[in-house]
């Protein structure tokens, strides 16, 4: 069995960060190791929440203590997403190399979190900077949305053609995969979903349908991001790795989307992660 390290926020309330992503890594037999960066009531794109940050000395000492009773080396994979403080960015990055000493192939997918004014998401000052400039040299994997996409670039991103130059100026930055998570308005067809993911191999692009809903369901980036990482570690090709998580995804969608509610229905849509019933294929253009 292999085994994540996913390093993420944490609500009791609904689905977001490692409780978005948890559940549906273990339903494709990956164990997760769930560290939360910050435990609130629910996400913050209610526009209110209680809880807390949880210390930055509290990432690398939960590490220190799983490698004290030797299991360390049984990581296969280090996951970030939302970080709760700027101070974070290193320690996770550091917790990164600690599994690396003691697992020289392990692997660090890093979902840069970054805020979204449009969707209000929030994260502290300094995280996006430190996600550009610690984590992003450091990772093998990358997850960005658009937002993400432009920041980590630093190109403006307006049409298809720039997501694909962007791209490729994020894999010669350090990730040896880019997978663009949604490309929103610019993609080539704006009633579909469309992701990208780009290798050294390569650049495919897929899209599926992009469901309305009155108000977005958070949380999609943790489970894809989740869904792509443990699908590489359980052996899938990157482009068989790619369809399975964005069909799966798709499958979730449609199943909130059904239901009526808000906050993503992982739990009802448990057989379709590991089982999808789409079928969408990726197509390479580069």
């Amino acid at each position: 069995m292999k085994n994540i390290l996913s390093i993420q926020s944490h609500v009791v309330y609904g689905y977001a960060g490692n409780k978005s992503a948890t559940f549906p890594m273990q339903l494709l037999g990956v164990d997760v190791w769930a560290l939360n960066t910050v435990q609130f009531s629910n996400h913050t794109q209610y526009g209110k929440w209680t809880g807390m940050v949880i210390p930055k000395e509290q990432i690398g000492e939960i590490v220190r203590g799983i490698d004290e009773i030797n299991a360390l080396s049984e990581c296969n994979a280090v996951l970030s997403g939302y970080i709760g403080s700027a101070e974070q960015v290193e320690e996770i990055v550091n917790a990164f190399h600690y599994v690396k000493k003691r697992n020289p192939n392990a692997i660090y997918l890093c979902d840069p979190v970054m805020g979204h004014p449009d969707k209000g998401c929030i994260v502290a000052d300094g995280v996006k900077e430190g996600l550009i400039n610690i984590a992003m040299p450091q990772a093998d994997i990358i997850t960005p949305n658009l937002v993400e996409l432009r920041e980590l670039s630093g190109l403006s991103v307006n049409n298809f053609e720039e997501a694909i130059e962007a791209v490729k100026i994020i894999l010669s930055k350090g990730p040896k995969k880019v997978l663009v998570k949604h490309l929103s308005k610019v993609g080539k067809d704006s009633s579909q979903f469309e992701m990208l993911l780009a290798t050294s191999e390569g650049i495919w692009h897929i899209s599926r349908p992009l469901h309305n809903f009155t108000k977005e369901p958070v949380g999609v980036g943790d489970l894809t991001a989740g869904l792509f990482l443990a699908n590489l570690l359980n052996g899938k090709s990157d482009l068989d790795a790619f369809e399975h998580t964005a069909n799966a995804v798709n499958d979730v969608m449609e199943t909130t989307h059904n239901a009526g509610v808000y906050e993503l229905q992982t739990i009802a849509a448990r057989d379709l992660i590991i089982n999808p019933q789409s079928h969408y294929k990726a197509v390479k253009i580069s």
